[in-house]
């Protein structure tokens, strides 16, 4: 009796075991069915910023690990140099304007009545010059007058006439006003002087580093006192908004995996509560699988890259983190 008990006992264990066996079996095949499961690292986009003009710097206003808003200040230089520029650009152009002004105004009234004035007075200089040559040139012949006396009256005469031609030529420019390709060389010696005080605002104005985007300070290269050159590395910056995790996904099944496709992005801290994220990119090229996402089964596997960009990425994705990413079937499902 006790035989038959054990015998049954044994076979009801077996049968229970059994079960519970095929009833795993079927939970993992239905999670399998839900989602394919991925790992790789997270990935986060970093920006070297630096000024676009040399110079010493001034002020570095945060510290590595500070969290920085979109278009605040983050370092300045010295910028009494560009303030110096700025005034003399500033100076140029208000000169190149007033050029401008004058020659499209042409000349005033004033000026025009005073070299008619000055021409009259040549003209009867001129008058005077001459009556008193035509009288020497009677009385050489005789020898009234001395050869030299002659000689300085006809010189006279003639500076009286150039007087009165640089005269008459003088009102005529004052009445005809400037030629065109005078205003032309003033128009684009204006243009000219406006593109230098533009250049000296906009090189003032790059003395400041602004923040492109909200993220946090990595590193700073540079310090205070540090002298610079254009494009130099002054601090490294972290993106918050841009950050993805790069997995890899063997070829049969890359026909399930689409872009815009949903994921949960899990951590070892945050088992329970996954950072959510979609496929952005699936690479067209295959390559073997890195050796820091695999396990040595794996090495020599072709995959496809693809990268999962998330949704709300918070303080919890570490640059170069392992992760375990989930491609959600069903989720597409339920939304079809």
């Amino acid at each position: 009796m006790k035989k038959f008990v054990v015998i049954f006992l044994l076979a009801a264990i077996g049968v229970g075991a059994y079960f519970t066996y095929q009833h795993w079996e079927q939970q993992q095949r239905q999670h399998q069915a839900e989602y394919l499961e991925l790992f790789g690292n997270v990935e986060i986009r970093r920006v070297n910023l630096g000024f676009r003009v040399p110079g010493r710097i001034e002020t570095i206003a945060f510290e590595e690990g500070d969290f920085v808003e979109r278009g605040q200040v983050i370092a300045t230089l010295d910028n009494r140099p560009y303030t110096e520029n700025l005034a003399v650009a500033q100076a140029v152009y208000d000169r190149a304007a007033a050029n401008m002004e004058r020659m499209e105004n042409g000349s005033r009234p004033q000026e025009i009545e005073q070299a008619r004035a000055q021409l009259a007075e040549y003209k009867a200089n001129f008058i005077l010059q001459k009556a008193d040559f035509d009288r020497a040139e009677r009385l050489l012949p005789n020898r009234a007058i001395s050869q030299a006396e002659y000689d300085a009256l006809m010189a006279k005469r003639d500076e009286s006439v150039a007087k009165v031609r640089r005269a008459e030529e003088t009102l005529s420019l004052l009445e005809e006003g400037f030629r065109k390709e005078e205003i032309a060389a003033a128009r684009a010696q204006l243009a000219e002087a406006k593109a230098n005080l533009d250049q000296a605002k906009t090189s003032l104005e790059d003395t400041s580093l602004l923040c492109p985007n909200d993220g946090i300070i990595l590193t700073r290269v540079e310090e205070a006192g540090a002298v610079v050159q254009a494009g130099q590395n002054v601090v490294t910056l972290s993106l918050k908004d841009a950050v993805w995790v790069y997995v890899y996904v063997p070829e049969p099944d890359l026909g399930r995996v689409f872009p815009g496709m949903k994921a949960e992005i899990y951590t070892d801290t945050n088992k329970g509560k996954p950072c959510m994220g979609q496929v952005g990119y699936i690479s067209p090229e295959s390559e073997f699988t890195p050796k820091n996402v695999e396990t040595p089964r794996l090495r020599t596997n072709l995959v496809y890259r693809l990268r999962v960009i998330a949704d709300s990425p918070d303080t919890i994705l570490r640059q170069g983190m392992p992760v375990t990413v989930r491609l959600l079937y069903d989720e597409m499902k339920n939304e079809e």
